[in-house]
């Protein structure tokens, strides 16, 4: 109950809830958390909290989304596809 007055008092997040046993919602976020784990942290040990938060931004916006490529997104990186989408949605406005 706490953590659902917590989301409802912030606009911006909204609550997945999905029907019973269906494990799609969190299949994305699980699946990056596993890969994360794999490609730097197992690898690490860090002496603060400071430290991981460093290594995990320069993960996720120097690697992941910058240089990375994904077989889900056609074999491009994050930035390539946004930047694809925005241009197509640019294009369909004009």
């Amino acid at each position: 109950n706490k953590f659902r007055r917590i989301l409802k008092f912030n606009k911006k997040v909204t609550q997945s809830m999905s029907r019973k046993g269906n494990c799609w919602d969190n299949a994305v976020a699980e699946s990056f958390f596993k890969t994360i784990k794999h490609e730097k942290l197992n690898r690490y040990k860090f002496s603060s909290i400071e430290q991981v938060r460093q290594v995990v931004f320069e993960y996720i916006e120097r690697w992941y989304n910058r240089m990375r490529i994904h077989s889900s997104l056609g074999y491009k990186t994050p930035l390539e596809k946004e930047l694809e989408l925005i241009a197509n949605k640019l294009k369909n406005v004009a």
